[in-house]
């Protein structure tokens, strides 16, 4: 006799792995977030204005 599966579960652990991997494809297909782009080019950009205020002039 084989081993007894609830169906239920069996089908919303299925659901839930196909949600996965589509948010994960998602993901890689889209990448970072407007906000954390923004926050990256505001950090560079500090980055380089303080560098620039640094520099000695020859």
């Amino acid at each position: 006799m084989g081993k007894i599966i609830n169906l239920n579960q069996t089908r919303k652990a299925r659901a839930r792995a196909d949600k996965r991997a589509k948010a994960d494809a998602n993901a890689v297909q889209h990448g970072r977030s407007k906000d954390q782009k923004a926050l990256d080019k505001a950090r560079a950009e500090k980055a380089a204005r303080e560098l620039d205020g640094h520099r000695r002039d020859e």
